[in-house]
C-alpha cells in the first residue's frame, strides 16, 4: 500500500548520500551560486504552485492568517529549532543550515498535489506511476539541496513518510472528501509556504514559514464551509 513511498525516501536519502559527498569538494563561491539558484527555483516552483488555485484568494488569505496564528500559538518555529538543533548535537554536526536543510526539503518534497495524489493512487488503483515519478524527481531535487544544506536533507524522509503514508493508508476514506479542487487549493497554499522559503533563501527577508504551516490544515476547512 505504500510501497512507492518507500521508495521514494530511498531515493531522498540516496540522493541526500552523494549531494553530502559532492559538497566536500566544492568551493565556497560555488556555494553561493547554489544557494542562489536553490532560492530562484523555490521561488519559481512557489509561483507555480500557488497559481493552482481555483480564484479562491480569499480563502487563501484567510488560512495563511489563521494558521499563521496558530502556528505563533503552538510556537511551531522555535520548536522545529529545538528538534533540528537536538539532531545536530546528536550526530556532532557543525553545519549551521542544517534545520534550514530539513525544513526547506520537507517542504519541497511533501507539498504538491504529487504527495497526495501520488500515494491516493497507489492506495486506491495500485498505480505507482504518479509516486515513482515524483520519487526520482525527489531523489534529484534531494543531491542539489543536501550538496547545499548537507545533511538535514536527509531527516525530511521523516515529514515526507508521515505525510505519504498517511494519504496511503486513509486514501479510502479521504477519497469523497480530497477532489481537485481542494487539492489545488492545498497546493497554492504550498506553493505560497515554498514562495517565502526562497526569499528566506535569498535573504531578502525572513519568513516564518513552519509557523504558517498550520495553514495547509485551515484551507480544506474554509473550503467545506465557504
Amino acid at each position: 500500500m505504500i510501497t512507492g513511498t518507500i521508495i521514494n525516501v530511498g531515493t531522498i536519502l540516496l540522493g541526500s548520500c552523494i549531494g553530502v559527498l559532492l559538497k566536500k569538494g566544492i568551493p565556497e563561491r560555488i556555494n553561493v551560486i547554489i544557494f542562489q539558484a536553490l532560492g530562484l527555483f523555490s521561488i519559481f516552483l512557489g509561483i507555480t504552485f500557488a497559481f493552482k488555485t481555483d480564484n479562491n484568494y480569499l480563502l487563501i488569505l484567510l488560512s495563511l492568517i489563521i494558521g499563521g496564528i496558530i502556528g505563533e500559538l503552538l510556537i511551531l518555529e522555535k520548536r522545529t529549532e529545538y528538534f533540528g538543533t537536538y539532531i545536530k548535537r546528536k550526530l556532532k554536526n557543525a553545519n549551521p543550515k542544517f534545520t534550514e536543510g530539513l525544513v526547506m526539503a520537507s517542504m519541497i518534497f511533501s507539498i504538491g498535489s504529487m504527495a497526495i495524489i501520488g500515494p491516493m493512487n497507489e492506495a486506491l488503483q495500485g498505480d505507482m506511476t504518479v509516486i515513482l515519478t515524483k520519487a526520482m524527481m525527489d531523489g534529484f531535487t534531494s543531491l542539489a539541496l543536501a550538496a547545499a544544506f548537507g545533511w538535514g536533507v536527509a531527516f525530511s524522509v521523516i515529514p515526507v513518510f508521515i505525510v505519504q503514508a498517511f494519504f496511503g493508508f486513509t486514501a479510502s476514506y479521504l477519497e469523497p472528501f480530497l477532489g481537485e479542487n481542494i487539492i489545488n487549493e492545498l497546493t497554492a497554499v504550498g506553493g505560497l509556504l515554498i514562495l517565502g522559503i526562497g526569499i528566506s533563501i535569498l535573504e531578502i527577508k525572513k519568513i516564518n514559514i513552519i509557523n504558517l504551516l498550520p495553514a495547509m490544515l485551515v484551507i480544506p476547512l474554509l473550503f467545506w464551509l465557504s
